[in-house]
């Protein structure tokens, strides 16, 4: 007896991407408000941390500020919302 297998293809189909532009970069940040987004990952707020005592020792005029989204793999669109107003760059830190 023989018996059919239906198998199906785990890749799916793949999204069309479409490129974009790079955010344009500051001549400078001294004076400057950045955001730390701490994206929740795994060890992404050990990483945070350490870069914020980066800022402090070597750009102490930047005016650093740490933020985390309100859980994760989701879009806070009130968090980038704060960013757009209150910032004027972000640095997002994945972890390891």
């Amino acid at each position: 007896m023989v018996q059919r297998v239906t198998v199906h293809d785990p890749r799916g189909y793949p999204p069309k991407v479409v490129g974009k532009r790079l955010a344009p970069r500051p001549p400078t940040i001294e004076g400057k408000t950045v955001y730390l987004v701490d994206c929740l990952f795994d060890n992404s707020d050990v990483f945070t941390e350490q870069l914020r005592q980066w800022f402090v020792e070597h750009l102490p005029a930047v005016n650093i500020r740490t933020i985390q989204p309100s859980k994760t793999w989701s879009d806070d669109e009130e968090m980038r919302a704060r960013i757009v107003s209150d910032g004027d760059a972000a640095i997002l830190g994945v972890g390891l």
